[in-house]
């Protein structure tokens, strides 16, 4: 989650070869994993249907499921919201309609990599239509979320499952290893960064969604 607070301008590298067509609305929740990353980012449906060239009526139905969508929208869509195309096509296995919504296996855990950090996320929530989400952080050594702080209008707590995790929150330093849990308030500045010499994984909670 920290990546995403702190690389938000850098474009997310879109897998080459896309999927051959598009889930339609009566095969997958597309629609709604739209409307959901849409709210979680913060934006407008009018905004989204701005940035892609699209009426916001058409947008409307395609989160309502009401409409098909193409690759080159999905691709654009995909882009507007800075994720890969292939974030709508993983969360969930589609041969157990009844998980959907409340299991995520490790296979279809959705996958966001920032080129150049050494940062790696995966969303382990089923949805974003919750309460909160939980996100699984990898910092390679020496990566760190940024040199200016951000701050993130929601309540965010964590725990180092391994390795070591340096938070720099306002003016207060803390050094956390294996076992050590932290919360960051609503709002409050912040940075992340590996000093250690082992890869880093941490796990984040989120309260509202804001990924």
């Amino acid at each position: 989650m920290v990546a995403r607070a702190a690389v938000r301008k850098r474009r997310i590298a879109v897998p080459r070869t896309p999927p051959a067509a598009p889930p339609t609305a009566a095969e997958s929740p597309l629609g709604g994993q739209i409307r959901d990353l849409r709210a979680a980012r913060g934006m407008r449906l009018a905004e989204l249907a701005a940035s892609i060239g699209k009426s916001i009526g058409y947008v409307s139905q395609i989160e309502r499921g009401r409409s098909e969508i193409s690759i080159s929208t999905l691709k654009a869509i995909s882009d507007a919201l800075e994720v890969q195309i292939s974030w709508f096509f993983q969360g969930y296995d589609p041969s157990e309609p009844a998980e959907h919504g409340y299991v995520v296996r490790r296979e279809h855990r959705r996958r966001l990599n920032f080129p150049g950090t050494g940062i790696g996320e995966e969303l382990l929530s089923p949805t974003l239509a919750g309460e909160a989400e939980l996100i699984l952080s990898t910092f390679a050594p020496g990566a760190r979320s940024g040199d200016e702080q951000v701050s993130r209008m929601a309540e965010q707590s964590g725990y180092v499952i391994s390795g070591e995790l340096e938070l720099l929150v306002g003016m207060r330093r803390f050094a956390l290893r294996a076992g050590d849990a932290f919360r960051i308030g609503r709002g409050e500045p912040f940075t992340a960064h590996n000093p250690g010499a082992d890869t880093s994984v941490s796990l984040w909670v989120i309260a509202p969604p804001r990924y």
